[in-house]
């Protein structure tokens, strides 16, 4: 066990969707904790901007593009943050879509677009670092940012979005086992209500359900979430795998 339990001194993190939102709590969290923070984003001119703030302060932060719906896109993004750093120790699957589609008029346009981003998207990144992971022979951690949804937190609408965060939560169940023998440990947060950018601008029907109830301790922040990535990259957590860890203010209690 490190002296500094919490801390990613010479570490490389990958956060995708880091530009805003959770994420940017994410990177902010991990850059405080000394890690080396590479933002996979799509909004690209944004994870830019975000990176030379930080760097700005201090913080070792870049970006490079990303688009979870390409396969191109994700082999290409890890290609280059491997190429330029070598394997990351972290990855954080973060980056998600949450516009809403009530059931009984939902499309499977909207099915698959959700699942794009949200599962495969993931599972391919998982892959792709992963391999890098294992080539590097170092160990490392995966952390997968699902949602409270899987816990009850929903509201009307959420059937595509909330089958994809299942779905991530299942791929975490299987990469635990599979990387274990690498030393690799894959882990979930499921975040509880933040009022986001994604969440605030996403379309759909009114939202409505268990998820307006004000959870006990009020809403998170994005940096509540961030906590609990850190906790699951730190060497606090070495022995710590296939975990879900709700960060939701209370709601379950409530």
């Amino acid at each position: 066990m490190s002296a500094s339990p919490f801390m990613l001194d010479g570490k490389l993190a990958l956060v995708t969707g880091g530009a805003s939102g959770i994420g940017l709590g994410i990177v902010e969290v991990l850059a405080e904790a000394g890690a080396q923070v590479v933002i996979a984003d799509r909004a690209i001119a944004d994870a830019e901007a975000v990176a030379a703030g930080l760097a700005a302060r201090g913080r070792l932060v870049e970006a490079v593009p990303l688009d979870l719906a390409e396969e191109g896109s994700i082999i290409a993004a890890a290609a280059e943050v491997t190429r330029r750093h070598g394997a990351p120790w972290l990855l954080v699957n973060n980056a998600g879509l949450q516009n809403r589609e009530l059931l009984l008029d939902a499309s499977a346009g909207h099915w698959e677009a959700t699942h794009a981003v949200n599962a495969r998207g993931p599972f391919l990144l998982m892959r792709e670092i992963g391999r890098a992971m294992v080539a590097g022979g170092a160990g490392g951690r995966i952390v997968n940012v699902a949602s409270a949804a899987l816990i009850g937190s929903i509201i009307h609408g959420l059937a595509a979005y909330t089958a994809s965060k299942a779905a991530l939560g299942g791929l975490t169940l299987t990469a635990a086992l599979e990387l274990a023998e690498h030393g690799i440990t894959v882990n979930t947060v499921l975040p509880g209500g933040v009022a986001t950018p994604g969440a605030m601008g996403a379309t759909g029907p009114e939202a409505r359900g268990p998820a307006r109830r004000r959870p006990p301790l009020g809403l998170c922040e994005p940096r509540d979430i961030a906590a609990a990535v850190l906790f699951f990259a730190s060497p606090a957590a070495r022995f710590v795998t296939n975990q879900v860890l709700a960060v939701d203010a209370g709601w379950s209690i409530s």
